[in-house]
């Protein structure tokens, strides 16, 4: 783990993306006026951040448009998953079964870079996760209208089937892992663009005994958009992104990835699973259109979770009752099943 204590100290050092992670086969160092393929894509904002990429706002000088530049980190480059998935949907957007509730591939390109090769990927501006958008109605005490909540509903199943037809399974399906598309400012000015994002914030990275620092690391630390004045929401359609986890149907890993309130039951009592856990999934996003939160909680416990997930569905499979027998004897909380909301 990096020693942030070597560094003057600043908020963003310990709120965005982890500095231990621009290492060699990490994240590639970037700054606010960085290019990317020969000066076509200059960089002006972030977006956000995972475990595994970037997120960056670029205009595409070429096409004089904003656009959302990923960089992965260079490990997660090779042989690119989300790639080969992208090209698997492009594929089928070409048979006339385009969903336009995916995100959508503008460009794909490598970059060189001090801690390796990085596989870029160019998408369309998008806007706010629908994580941030619900947090921020939650926070306010407001709800979604009722005819936002079916439209957003049917774009994403409608999204999902698109995927499954293609014969890929997503396997991350989360409110982090959609976001809304930005059609009404791809083409503003700059000005009025940050006018919704927010100025960009940075922090120089300096270390306190004045040497350099390493050639892997990024000269400031950016703070990722806010988006504190988007109120789109009900103008602009859903992007389902980030298949990263993304699977070919009938050649599903052993595991995935999945936040401990999203796992789908079958990850947990079954010993296989098939595209179909983006189902689950897509009903966990439904339900927290309509209350803001997710259906479940998660404290490091598939017997709580299972519990609740039985106070929802009533009886779980036979099959499952044996393992879920053991769990109960095995749970660290005692939860009274959940009535049905």
């Amino acid at each position: 783990m990096e020693d942030l204590s070597v560094y003057h100290h600043g908020n963003l050092l310990h709120t965005q993306e982890r500095l231990s992670s621009y290492r060699p086969g990490g994240y590639h160092p970037v700054c606010l006026g960085d290019t990317f393929k020969n000066g076509r894509y200059k960089i002006h904002h972030k977006l956000g951040w995972g475990g595994f990429s970037t997120v960056w706002l670029a205009n595409d000088r070429e096409n004089n448009q904003w656009v959302s530049l990923k960089i992965l980190t260079a490990d997660s480059s090779r042989g690119s998953r989300e790639l080969r998935n992208l090209r698997r949907l492009e594929k089928q957007s070409q048979r006339s079964l385009s969903s336009k509730y995916t995100v959508q591939l503008f460009d794909a390109f490598t970059h060189q870079g001090p801690n390796g090769l990085h596989q870029c990927l160019v998408f369309e501006l998008l806007g706010p996760s629908v994580d941030k958008v619900l947090t921020d109605y939650y926070d306010s005490g407001d709800t979604l209208e009722t005819e936002d909540i079916l439209r957003m509903t049917e774009q994403l199943l409608e999204a999902i089937q698109f995927i499954h037809d293609a014969g890929t399974g997503h396997g991350d399906i989360s409110g982090g892992n959609i976001a809304f598309s930005c059609s009404n400012l791809s083409n503003v000015a700059e000005e009025d663009l940050f006018e919704v994002l927010g100025l960009p914030e940075i922090e120089e990275l300096v270390r306190l005994d004045g040497k350099p620092l390493d050639k892997g690391l990024p000269k400031h630390m950016v703070k990722a958009a806010e988006w504190d004045e988007w109120v789109d929401e009900d103008e602009e359609d859903l992007r389902v992104l980030d298949l990263g986890e993304g699977f070919l149907q009938g050649h599903e890993p052993k595991s995935l990835s999945q936040p401990g309130q999203l796992q789908a039951p079958e990850t947990i009592f079954g010993n296989s699973f098939d595209h179909r856990v983006d189902l689950w999934r897509a009903g966990c996003m439904i339900y927290s259109f309509v209350f803001r939160r997710s259906p479940f909680w998660y404290l490091d416990d598939d017997g709580a979770l299972v519990e609740q997930m039985v106070g929802f569905v009533e009886k779980l499979p036979e099959v499952w009752q044996p393992a879920w027998d053991r769990l109960q004897l095995n749970s660290k909380h005692q939860i009274q099943p959940m009535e049905g909301e």
